[in-house]
């Protein structure tokens, strides 16, 4: 009985994010003594997004539903990347209320949880960069660090406590606490959208089924795991330019997928910059289409790297490179 309550609890957690937890005994906001443990239930949903991709098996592919995905890939990496981490993790930039709202949206359409619960953590993530309290720090595993940690009941929770700039909002608290509305109607906009196409463009060789499953259940795990590769490879692959106290590291190939985030050392040495790609050659495509939208007056008051973390980092790298020469000659000789 008490396993079939706590199921039912867990279902009702998958439509209201911030439902109450059972313990066998009434209901909490999650247990403390088990709070790293995985709750197999409530990711249920998770699993089945992964699952869903298989059905590509039957619905087949076409190009128009390709570039859907594609589309949809790079619409809400630049969502997660420019807003859901820069601008409400960070404030690295301002913008009003209403586009606040729609980037919001985009970004939940993801289906990496509401605004708020994301920007909570990847807050506390700064505080306790990989110490023992960073709940997605590599020094926990790096499976735990890519994919582990949102599945304990700790990660559960939105901490508002470190967000009181952003829980003023009642749109963002709604969109936070129903986190599967905007994935579920995405997710429908993109089935009936395949539907028209095969009813008015047969042509292109797509159907509502097929748009589905690329257009968001693809696209979305795609998505997921290049966003994961920034707490898993990027404390652990790459270089590191500044001594920061934390394992982060710079990964051009990573920035290309994330669209700039993958300069996670420079970001760790000064993360209230909108710009990640401290300089011209680092590629921060987020960036420059934030500046765009800076131009169009869409958002303003963009934060810039200040000039003595760009000498001392220049400064680093001629060192660098002074090591690197002088090891080449000891070898050589």
């Amino acid at each position: 009985m008490k396993s079939l309550r706590k199921f039912s609890y867990n279902i009702v957690r998958w439509f209201d994010s911030e439902a109450a937890a059972y313990d066998g005994n009434e209901n909490i906001q999650g247990d403390p003594q088990n709070s790293r443990s995985v709750n197999w239930q409530r990711i249920i949903p998770f699993f089945a997004v992964h699952i869903a991709c298989l059905s590509v098996i039957w619905v087949g592919w076409s190009p128009v539903a390709v570039a859907v995905c594609l589309f949809m890939f790079w619409l809400r990496m630049f969502a997660i990347t420019a807003f859901y981490h820069r601008y409400f993790s960070h404030r690295s930039f301002k913008t009003n209320r209403f586009w606040q709202f729609i980037f919001a949206v985009i970004g939940a359409s993801a289906a990496q949880r509401g605004p708020l619960w994301w920007a909570a953590h990847h807050r506390k993530h700064h505080k306790h960069s990989d110490d023992d309290h960073d709940l997605h720090s590599p020094k926990h595993g790096f499976l735990w660090s890519h994919m582990g940690w949102f599945t304990c009941e700790e990660a559960f929770k939105t901490d508002y406590s470190v967000i009181k700039d952003l829980a003023k909002f009642p749109e963002l608290r709604f969109l936070n606490r129903f986190d599967i509305l905007v994935p579920f109607l995405t997710a429908l906009a993109l089935f009936g959208f395949g539907h028209l196409l095969e009813i008015y463009y047969p042509e292109l060789g797509t159907s509502a089924w097929q748009m589905l499953i690329w257009g968001f259940f693809i696209s979305t795990v795609i998505l997921a795991h290049g966003t994961f590769t920034i707490n898993s490879l990027c404390h652990t692959w790459g270089k590191r330019r500044f001594s920061t106290r934390d394992q982060s590291r710079n990964n051009f190939w990573l920035a290309l997928l994330t669209l700039g985030e993958g300069w996670h050392n420079n970001h760790h040495r000064y993360a209230a910059s909108a710009k990640q790609g401290f300089y011209w050659w680092e590629i921060d495509i987020s960036y420059y289409i934030l500046k765009v939208m800076s131009w169009l007056g869409i958002i303003h008051d963009l934060r810039s790297v200040p000039q003595r973390i760009l000498d001392e980092g220049r400064q680093l790298d001629g060192k660098l490179e002074r090591d690197s020469a002088e090891r080449s000659i000891r070898l050589g000789s």
